[in-house]
């Protein structure tokens, strides 16, 4: 497949159009406080970090989300445990007091559902970090989802993350694999990326799931398994990355 893939600065007529791609996200995804607040503003404030390719026709067929961020910056000098949403909190922050940014953080690569398998998340993560070079910095870092861990989990992400292929020593996780072909090296992992808590009627919305019982429950989509407790009526989920560092 020919794509066109710029920045969404190079054509702010997508802004709303890269919406409204049809995904495999979960949906209980969508209701992270992180994401929900800010994920937008990211279209906003940051728009030579946003990518989209289109295909022959000009359908968007996938978008890129990255945001850049001060690193070294007291009180953080490392990747932060809590991943995604630290990353996405300190960008927005950097930005409203002004403060130079000194490295670019993946938030999210999304393809079309009737895109996939085409090898089109590899080439927006070429693009992404060719896009961070472009812009001055030396490093591209993500808090990777291992898109394959939902098959598995009740396993240990730091177990699973670190897994390989006798064949070639690659990851054993799809996702993982790709960015490691790509150059990337595993760093470290952020156990607690992402926050999703809810009611219990919010987590049957969500899932179509009962949550009438206490204690783990395995949810389609999820990395690990929601705590559950009836007697409190909530549940809350708390997603393990992986994060992955890119030179560019």
């Amino acid at each position: 497949m020919d794509l066109r893939i710029t920045t969404l600065a190079e054509r702010p007529e997508l802004a709303g159009d890269i919406w409204q791609m049809k995904d495999l996200w979960p949906e209980f995804m969508l209701y992270d406080p992180v994401g929900w607040a800010n994920v937008g503003r990211i279209v906003a404030d940051f728009p030579e970090y946003v990518l989209v390719a289109t295909d022959d026709s000009g359908q968007i067929v996938a978008r890129a989300f990255s945001v850049p961020f001060r690193l070294q910056e007291s009180g953080r000098e490392e990747l932060p445990d809590t991943g995604w949403d630290q990353v996405l909190l300190w960008a927005v922050s950097d930005l409203r007091h002004g403060r130079t940014p000194d490295t670019v953080s993946a938030i999210e690569i999304t393809v079309a559902v009737d895109a996939l398998g085409r090898g089109i998340s590899g080439r927006m993560l070429e693009a992404m970090r060719a896009n961070a070079g472009r812009l001055g910095f030396a490093d591209l870092v993500a808090p990777v989802r291992p898109n394959a861990k939902h098959l598995e989990p009740e396993a240990a992400i730091h177990e699973y993350a670190f897994r390989t292929r006798e064949s070639d020593g690659l990851p054993h996780d799809p996702w993982l694999r790709v960015h490691v072909r790509a150059g990337g090296t595993i760093e470290k992992i952020a156990p607690a990326s992402m926050t999703v808590a809810g009611s219990v009627a919010q987590w049957r919305e969500w899932t179509g799931q009962p949550f009438d019982t206490d204690g783990p429950v395995e949810v389609e989509g999820a990395l690990v398994p929601v705590h559950c407790d009836t007697a409190r009526g909530y549940a809350v989920y708390v997603e393990p990355n992986v994060w992955i560092r890119h030179r560019t």
